[in-house]
């Protein structure tokens, strides 16, 4: 009865608190079907893929503690991957049977203490008791289709990749899609169905893509027609630029949101930010993605893209994943894009060979149990945000945002600080080598001197309080000082609140074009908003 009760009681607050669904798209943006408001996805990858065909962590905590924490963290969605042979081979397969036929004994163990219901249902049921458990915490589900065979993924020659591949039966992922898109047709949280992950590998043919993507769309479509369908580029989910000459022209354009990938290692490219000069690197990187994928949003045909995997170990100490994330979230806040975290858990049942290893990129510690890096969770807390919305009435102001912390400027009393991004003043600026003025006033920002806390000033004509980007990455936001010397603002410290000017670090123009200075500590963006 009392259970009834708060299942109730979360429902009613789900109606009254939360859009209504299904989601439609407009121009780039996934919007409320019935009052065309946008709906921002701010996502975690839950995997339910791997050999077991269980969603990971059911035996480490009971599945209702799993999604408070996912609600609690700020995600509105979890992005649900799922294997084809599950619904097309292992239909009647129960978990108990999975696991036992893997030997996974001590999983089995966890499972039956924390949620015993689940050993007897079928995997398919499981899924859906699963779906049914994130919607009454109002929890949004994208349906990932990882793989056809249940593994890790992803490589080029492990048969998953590509249409026609060994494991990958092109009839097959059909029914597959068909039967997963009609099961949860009336089923209002599951918002969206990815038709593949991470297409890739020597079979990569243009041609056949828009073959099969094109028949993919439509299976969904038919069978469950208020599903956004979620369409995967080439190389890993990150090269639509074949589009650009030969778009996908679909009769419910309407439901069609592309999705990408980035991470540190995407393309080989680690040793680029371990080595290369960063404000270079991020430039590079960051173009390649507009021109890959980015552009999605900004050219004649406008949809929206879902940035549905990207992550850092979030142990600390992976160098590469540090200098990246910096200049990625810069990007994700600047074009407001909607996406999922890789990823959610924080263990497997079984990895690769190995029995309950750890994901450390996982927003949940091993014991999934709480937050494993309340750090890495404070960088995310702009691009949670709605910051654009095209039917604001808002006039346009920007927000300041150092992305190396994960915080925004403030200003008070003549001073200016760094917080955390629940709260954050409003600038104008009109572009280089203009001021930076606090919104409704006549205040603006300045440079006071090298080593010394910028402040606002009353003085916007000064070289002091003209500020303009300056280099490759165009994060360094500078103005001169008295003697024309460039400085830059800078928040030295990831704890510290103390906006400062310095020396400007790695300029395109320094003699050592090789510069090893890590310059993310001045890395600043000024956000377009109008919410």
């Amino acid at each position: 009865m009392q259970r009834n009760l708060v299942r109730l009681l979360l429902l009613f607050s789900y109606a009254t608190l939360h859009h209504s669904l299904p989601l439609s798209t407009s121009s780039r943006w996934i919007i409320d079907e019935h009052t065309g408001d946008r709906v921002k996805l701010v996502c975690a990858n839950w995997a339910a893929h791997l050999e077991p065909m269980l969603a990971e962590g059911l035996d480490k905590q009971p599945v209702g503690n799993i999604v408070k924490n996912v609600a609690s963290m700020g995600f509105n969605c979890v992005r649900l991957t799922w294997a084809t042979y599950m619904f097309t081979r292992y239909a009647d397969v129960t978990v108990a049977q999975s696991f036992s036929g893997l030997g996974l004994g001590d999983a089995m163990v966890g499972i039956s203490r924390n949620n015993p219901r689940f050993l007897n249902l079928t995997l398919v049921d499981a899924q859906r008791a699963l779906i049914a458990e994130l919607g009454l915490h109002g929890v949004m589900v994208v349906l990932d289709n990882q793989v056809s065979r249940p593994m890790w993924c992803c490589g080029d020659d492990d048969g998953n990749g590509f249409f026609g591949d060994k494991y990958f039966d092109p009839k097959e992922w059909l029914r597959g899609l068909a039967i997963v898109a009609k099961r949860y047709k009336n089923t209002q949280m599951v918002v969206a169905m990815s038709m593949r992950n991470e297409l890739r590998g020597p079979l990569q043919n243009e041609t056949v893509w828009y073959r099969y993507v094109k028949d993919g769309a439509r299976t969904i479509h038919r069978a469950n027609p208020n599903l956004l369908v979620i369409v995967s580029g080439v190389h890993y989910d990150l090269d639509f630029s074949f589009l650009k000459k030969k778009p996908l022209n679909l009769n419910f354009q309407q439901k069609i949101v592309y999705e990408t990938h980035r991470y540190s290692f995407t393309e080989g490219q680690t040793n680029l930010w371990l080595n290369g000069q960063l404000n270079r690197v991020c430039k590079s990187v960051i173009q390649e993605l507009q021109n890959k994928a980015g552009f999605l949003v900004e050219d004649g045909n406008k949809a929206p893209l879902f940035v549905s995997e990207f992550g850092i170990n979030q142990l600390g100490g992976n160098r590469a994943d540090n200098v990246f994330l910096g200049c990625f979230l810069g990007y994700l806040a600047e074009m407001d894009l909607d996406w999922s975290i890789w990823a959610l858990q924080g263990s497997y049942y079984l990895r690769d060979g190995l029995h309950g290893p750890e994901e450390t990129y996982g927003m949940l510690n091993y014991n999934w149990s709480s937050v494993r890096s309340p750090k890495f969770q404070h960088k995310l807390q702009l691009v949670r945000r709605h910051l654009q919305d095209p039917y604001s009435k808002v006039p346009m102001y920007y927000i300041l945002y150092h992305p190396w912390s994960g915080k925004c400027i403030k200003a008070k009393n003549s001073q200016v600080y760094a917080t955390d991004c629940r709260s954050f003043s409003r600038w104008n600026h009109a572009g280089s080598r203009n001021p930076i003025q606090l919104t409704g006033s006549k205040l603006c920002l300045s440079a006071a001197g090298n080593g010394i806390p910028a402040i606002l000033s009353g003085n916007c004509t000064g070289n002091q309080s003209q500020w303009e980007l300056i280099s490759d990455s165009k994060l360094q936001l500078a103005s001169k000082d008295e003697k024309g010397t460039y400085l830059c603002l800078e928040l030295n410290h990831e704890n510290s609140s103390m906006v400062v000017t310095n020396k400007c670090l790695c300029l395109d123009d320094d003699s050592d074009s090789s510069c090893q200075e890590n310059p993310e500590t001045q890395w600043f963006k000024l956000i377009f908003a109008n919410i």
